[in-house]
């Protein structure tokens, strides 16, 4: 019977958790699920060989990515078979957690409360691991709504609201781990000086469970009243009018010439609209533009023309060769955003820097002889990165552009707002995702690009969500058709208020995250080599 049930817990933990975690992201906003979600893995894994570890965390984190990113598999350029590869991959971060996580239990004293916030090592990781970078989903991103605790973001960046959901997490499974002894069958799978088979393991090292639960629950109280008091009733600063087009043009339509007219049509309407209310600036969405503006005459004039029509500024994301209409040898094109000055003249060009793996780019292409099932060799429409971190100015005012899934990574805003930016634009296309959970996904790791730097975010979508930030992450306002945010057409007028921008996080980066990534290095040396340091006499 104790086997049936040591397996029920086994099987039932990571779906359990899973589950958790999904209904804490958006569209869902159970956001208070987090705080309890790892609960059951970390139970599940006490007590574990290293490899049943390994395999709970990984199907854990096969059953979340599977259900909670849909993007992995419908990005543009990424077939079938190279998104199953992708979720094997996303699960191998959750798997390794949860070893490195048993071979620190298994070798010491320490309670779940300083060991399982290695978590935010892997976080950073699956972060930054080179072109295979995935900087979604993190545990903190399920605080967005959250605006209290989220403007520690300032500091840490989305890592420190992380490390505080664990820290929770584990308190809690830290005492159920006290209050409730291990089973026959896990005291016998455990290793025979194991700490973790006592109450009095881990419970005497660093207090008593119910000391370290109430530590953190304090600690958290106090973030949540300092976010609180920090988060000012009314803005103050210069006023800057801002209005965002969002043309709702089916992704199937958009590079079909028989439809140019239709489409120009459609964002000439809009614009029109929205030049009534005298903006600044009015913002197009990511490759908005039926064709190459700059290589193409005909278009080129009739952009102008609605550019001088409504006399105001205009920021648009288009396709162009990289040099102004200068075929490169590789004839590659580049993602960009061209700005119009009022007269229809076209005064910048951005061009997007972090460009989508295997949909936009192939990495290190010359070197690795990537095989058909991931790279069909018949696909040419690879573009050109930019590395420039471009800044457009109307008057005393500056603002970068971040172009789709640029606005995922926390080191291209920072770099943008390092550079001089007052506000920061985020143009994006997610008609390839259809009514999906993508969009929500998306508007909630925009919310911790404002909060961390203290800037306006505006975003502005071909078919939703459009909206704007303000620099404490509230969302002020966004396009709908009264019940729709998504797959509607519309135009939206907002004065944003520009404040100095930049903060602790936006001058140092993840310090934070590096800290934690030094303690679980230490951590785990300290458990292999210093095992006296954990573990005093018997």
């Amino acid at each position: 019977m104790l086997r049936i049930l040591n397996l029920i817990s086994f099987i039932s933990a990571p779906f359990l958790t899973a589950i958790l975690l999904i209904l804490s992201f958006p569209r869902y906003d159970y956001h208070c699920l987090a705080w309890i979600a790892y609960v059951p893995l970390l139970l599940a894994i006490q007590n574990r060989k290293p490899w049943q570890s390994f395999f709970i965390g990984w199907l854990c984190g096969f059953v979340f990515f599977v259900c909670v990113s849909p993007w992995v598999r419908d990005f543009p350029g990424i077939n079938k078979f190279s998104g199953s590869l992708g979720y094997l991959y996303l699960s191998l971060y959750f798997g390794l957690f949860c070893l490195f996580l048993t071979l620190i239990l298994r070798r010491t004293r320490l309670p779940l409360l300083i060991a399982a916030p290695i978590l935010v090592s892997f976080e950073y990781a699956r972060c930054n691991f080179f072109f295979l970078a995935f900087p979604t989903i993190l545990l903190g991103h399920t605080q967005y709504l959250n605006l209290p605790l989220i403007q520690i973001a300032s500091f840490t960046g989305a890592y420190g609201i992380s490390f505080i959901l664990m820290l929770a997490n584990a308190a809690i499974a830290d005492l159920i781990g006290y209050l409730m002894p291990p089973s026959p069958s896990a005291c016998a799978e455990a290793p025979a000086d194991s700490p973790s088979l006592s109450p009095q393991g881990r419970g005497h090292f660093v207090f008593n469970p119910l000391y370290r639960g109430g530590f953190v629950l304090i600690m958290i109280l106090v973030l949540w009243v300092a976010g609180y008091i920090s988060l000012p009733p009314t803005l103050s600063g210069k006023s800057f009018t801002v209005a965002v087009i969002q043309g709702n043009i089916p992704q199937e339509l958009k590079w079909n010439r028989e439809y140019r007219d239709q489409i120009l049509t459609q964002y000439e309407n809009l614009t029109e609209e929205a030049g009534k209310n005298q903006p600044r600036l009015i913002v197009w969405p990511e490759a908005s533009t039926p064709g190459f503006v700059l290589s193409d005459r005909s278009l080129l004039e009739r952009m102008d023309s609605i550019v001088r029509h409504v006399n105001t500024y205009l920021l648009a994301g288009s396709a162009e060769y990289p040099k102004f209409g200068k075929r490169t040898i590789t004839l590659k094109s580049g993602n960009t955003a061209l700005f119009f000055s009022p007269e229809g003249k076209v005064i910048g060009q951005y061009l997007k820097i972090r460009l989508v793996p295997f949909g936009e780019y192939v990495p290190w292409e010359e070197t690795i002889p990537w095989p058909d099932f991931i790279v069909s060799k018949k696909r040419i429409n690879f573009h050109t990165a930019g590395n420039e971190f471009t800044l457009f100015g109307i008057e005393e005012t500056k603002f970068g552009a971040l172009i789709c899934w640029e606005v995922l990574f926390p080191d291209l805003s920072r770099s943008f707002v390092r550079k001089g930016a007052d506000f920061l634009i985020n143009l994006s296309n997610e008609a390839w995702f259809g009514k999906s959970d993508v969009p929500y996904q998306i508007l909630s790791f925009s919310v911790f690009r404002a909060v961390e730097n203290r800037v306006n975010l505006v975003r502005c979508t071909n078919t939703g969500i459009s909206c704007f930030i303000d620099p404490y992450g509230r969302i002020m306002d966004r396009v709908t058709n009264g019940n729709e945010d998504i797959f509607v057409a519309g135009t939206l007028t907002k004065e944003i208020l520009i404040s100095p921008a930049g903060t602790f996080y936006t001058c140092f980066g993840d310090v934070f995250a590096y800290g934690c990534i030094i303690l679980s290095i230490a951590l785990l040396i300290g458990s292999f080599f210093g095992k006296s340091l954990f573990i005093k006499g018997k």
